[in-house]
């Protein structure tokens, strides 16, 4: 999302949002001298939250869901996205409080913080103010419909930090492509791709990877990460997790997004009944009142995510999962014991990338 803030010094309204690595910034106006900074600081503040609502908009898509019947949760999504349009005639038209105190708030989400904006604007009185908050929103608005199209570029690429409960066929399209070029990866992941995109096509160059190394090592693809870790420490757990699923005939797609949306759910406070968290908590809950019976363990982990950026922690553990099968495809590699270290190198690196992207042609119906 964007942030907003006044600078003081400069009477200036700016805004900065997050690319990947490190943030941009940009002045959205001059402020006019007749407002104290805690009209500033209300504006500033209603203006992230209009930005956090849009944004979750684009993180919580209706598609997300099987269903958009009304009185649905897919519905009410859908309904708060279209409600776009009504963002910039509700910052210049807000509601207000009437003579007797009493104020109309709207039950959307996105439409009330457009309101608030609008107040906000209302206390400092000043057209220039006024319009070039306007326009910063409506490029705010302009970025997530980009996003959504699968454009993460300008002002949209705040995208690349968000988890997003769905994919775009395009970006995984694009970032399939990418790690065919790149078989180990490469930062233009993590800067021109929605993270949960490009972990499904990481997904997929994983299970190819594993497969590689079962062909060369006789060691089971669903184990290939954990034996790696015997080699170098890696985060191995989730890696696993998602060759077991593909192993099981789940799609990478599904893979990442059960992965995903479960961690999502927890990061805002709940806990999905199927999920193995629960049946744990359930089954310690079980044992703690039990003579006899183990103890319950102190903590149970709800997540094998970083819940507080699940899909950019997934992509990362994906591509630590295809370094792991490298080191595994270098240890067991028939090599010319007489060439150089270089040589030797070279073609065992040669070797992998070959045989990974055999694997991952052989398999690209996954991907459909």
């Amino acid at each position: 999302m964007t942030r907003y803030a006044v600078h003081n010094d400069r009477h200036e309204l700016i805004c900065c949002w997050d690319a990947g690595y490190g943030e941009t910034a940009r002045t959205v106006a001059v402020l006019p001298a007749t407002a104290h900074l805690l009209q500033r600081l209300v504006l500033a503040e209603a203006l992230s939250r209009l930005s956090r609502q849009l944004w979750r908009c684009y993180t919580h898509p209706a598609s997300a869901l099987s269903s958009t019947a009304p009185n649905t949760e897919g519905w009410r999504r859908q309904q708060t996205r279209d409600s776009f349009s009504l963002v910039p005639k509700a910052i210049r038209e807000p509601n207000l409080p009437n003579d007797d105190g009493t104020l109309i708030v709207s039950y959307d989400l996105v439409e009330e913080a457009a309101h608030l904006v609008g107040r906000a604007l209302c206390d400092i009185e000043d057209a220039d103010l006024t319009r070039a908050v306007i326009a910063d929103v409506e490029v705010e608005l302009a970025a997530v419909e980009q996003a959504e199209c699968g454009d993460i570029t300008g002002r949209a690429q705040q995208a690349v930090t968000m988890t997003r409960e769905d994919v775009s066929p395009a970006q995984v399209a694009a970032a399939d492509r990418l790690l065919a070029e790149h078989t180990l990866g490469s930062d233009e992941l993590f800067l021109h791709f929605d993270p949960t995109a490009a972990a499904v096509a990481a997904a997929h160059w994983l299970a190819a990877a594993a497969a590689a190394v079962e062909d060369l090592a006789d060691i089971p693809a669903i184990a290939a990460v954990r034996a790696a870790d015997k080699i170098e420490a890696l985060p191995h757990t989730t890696p696993t997790a998602v060759l077991e699923m593909i192993d099981d005939g789940w799609t990478p797609a599904n893979a990442v997004l059960s992965l995903v949306q479960e961690a999502m759910v927890i990061a805002d406070g709940e806990l999905p009944l199927g999920s193995a968290a629960a049946y744990a908590i359930i089954e310690a809950d079980a044992d703690s009142g039990i003579p006899g019976r183990p103890p319950a363990p102190s903590a149970i982990r709800l997540t094998p995510l970083d819940p507080r950026r699940p899909a950019r922690d997934l992509l990362e553990d994906l591509l630590a999962g295809i370094r792991g099968c490298r080191l595994l495809y270098n240890k067991y590699h028939e090599s010319d014991s007489t060439a150089g270290a270089d040589h030797v190198s070279a073609d065992i690196s040669i070797a992998f990338r070959k045989a990974v992207r055999a694997q991952a042609h052989a398999h690209q119906d996954r991907l459909a």
